[in-house]
């Protein structure tokens, strides 16, 4: 398919009018997408997208585009555009480049680690990815009446890629990702809640050895049915306790935004110019790491060919550094830490978190839950907000608890956590020695891209927990 695409010629071309660097990015992505709902296959999407996209570091500066025409005159004419562009906007002052140049990769080998293949989607019938969707929906429907709706959805995407550089560089791969989630809707009287259970890895069909779809339908119906009778949640300053079950979505929304990069650098971020600085707990180490086996984050390399790695950003309470991509790393002096990721051809890498976690502690997650007097348990958070600037943030409950007397006592609805990260951060006291990982697709500068969160069961013992009644 790219037999034909002479990389290099293109790479020289695009820096004819000047530049530093240059790069091309080539992506084959095949999907297919099956939504059920009303009772009945909705929707069955299957697709294949296929693009280039060009960049030219000149300075400052990052001049891109993209075309779906891979004809090499085509090629060619996207790269004189560019370089054009490039002479006519002018870069700011140049960045020093790499003191060595960067070795030379061809057709680095995927790493079987990180795609541990059992069963590809490319060699299953659409029958078979169409059963498991059937099957959930039956599953989370049968199990009350008071289910009103049940949304079923099912996509794979495999992706091919080649991506090649003006430092000589050339490697190319596949990626290959599941998803799976269940969305249902219970109703009582006037109370109408929302259960949702998703899965999904960088994985094929044995997702669901993992996962079998029964189980995800049935953890979302029990979920929206469970809220249906939780009391209204409590509001005020209470101890809060975070299950392992509910993702790290607080510490990659609270801190990891905050730990790329480019945010940072611009002063966008609340932990800008804090390296070295205590900014948590010392009992908080955070890493994001693309090499775990088969998680949603993770790949080979990243969209700017370099290596995956694991990166340590806070160390026993002192943050150590950043999340970088090609250009954020220059601007600082250091090396990529291999999180330059877009969403695909059209866009241009940016940093971007990959699967990033609180390590685990030395607490039994029940020790840490029999040290609070009276508090929150949150099993599910759901989404928020959070101001990367300042560290405030907002988070829903999707299922919470109250903590009574060492023990977990009756759900509650309606919770919300406010705070600030890095306050909280500090905080924390307690850290389980459990870890659970949670999934999503992280949206920056309208870009969406995979990942996961974990973190072990946390102690905080004070956060203002947003309900509709009053601590008494």
């Amino acid at each position: 398919m790219i037999e034909h695409i002479p990389f290099e010629e293109i790479l020289k071309e695009a820096l004819r009018e000047g530049g530093e660097f240059s790069d091309l990015f080539f992506e084959q992505t095949h999907s297919v997408v099956i939504i059920c709902e009303e009772d009945r296959i909705e929707k069955v999407i299957s697709g294949l997208d296929m693009g280039v996209g060009l960049r030219i570091l000149f300075g400052k500066k990052t001049f891109y585009g993209f075309t779906t025409d891979i004809s090499k005159a085509s090629l060619f004419d996207l790269a004189g555009r560019i370089s054009r562009a490039a002479k006519e906007g002018g870069g700011e002052k140049a960045i020093d480049p790499p003191r060595s140049p960067r070795p030379v990769l061809s057709s680095l080998p995927i790493s079987k680690s990180l795609y541990l293949m059992q069963k590809h989607p490319g060699g299953l019938s659409m029958e078979e990815k169409a059963s498991v969707v059937k099957r959930a929906n039956e599953v989370a429907r049968r199990i009350d009446p008071r289910v009103q709706q049940v949304k079923v959805l099912y996509r794979d995407v495999n992706q091919r890629l080649s991506i090649s550089n003006s430092e000589g560089l050339f490697i190319e791969g596949e990626r290959v990702g599941t998803v799976f989630s269940v969305q249902v809707v219970s109703a009582k009287g006037e109370i109408v809640q929302t259960g949702y259970e998703p899965a999904g890895g960088t994985m094929g069909f044995e997702l669901f050895d993992l996962h079998p779809p029964e189980e995800v339908a049935e953890v979302a119906a029990k979920r929206s049915l469970l809220m249906l009778s939780a009391r209204k949640a409590p509001m005020g300053k209470m101890a809060v306790v975070l299950s392992s079950e509910a993702g790290g979505t607080m510490i990659h929304e609270a801190i990891g935004h905050g730990l790329e990069a480019d945010l940072a650098q611009q002063g966008l971020s609340v932990y800008s110019k804090k390296i070295g600085e205590k900014v948590a707990s010392s009992l908080i180490t955070v890493v994001d790491d693309p090499t775990l086996p088969q998680k949603r984050g993770s790949y080979a390399f990243d969209d700017e060919g370099i290596t995956s790695r694991r990166t340590i950003l806070v160390a026993g309470g002192i943050l150590k550094g950043y999340l970088y991509d090609r250009l954020s790393a220059l601007e600082a002096g250091v090396e990529s830490s291999g999180n330059g990721r877009r969403e695909s051809y059209q866009h241009k890498p940016i940093p971007r978190m990959s699967n990033t976690m609180v390590l685990s502690g030395k607490m039994r997650p029940e020790e840490i839950v029999h040290s609070v007097e009276k508090g929150l348990f949150v099993k599910k958070m759901g989404g928020g907000q959070v101001n990367t600037v300042n560290g405030d943030f907002i988070f829903e409950v999707n299922e919470g608890y109250l903590i009574e007397k060492g023990r977990v006592g009756e759900p509650v609805r309606g919770a919300i956590l406010i705070g600030n990260g890095p306050q909280v951060l500090k905080e924390i006291d307690m850290v389980g020695n459990d870890l659970g990982f949670g999934i999503g697709t992280c949206g920056k500068d309208g870009q969406g891209v995979p990942v996961a969160d974990a973190q072990p069961t946390l102690r905080i013992p004070e956060l203002v927990v947003g309900g509709q009644q009053e601590v008494k």
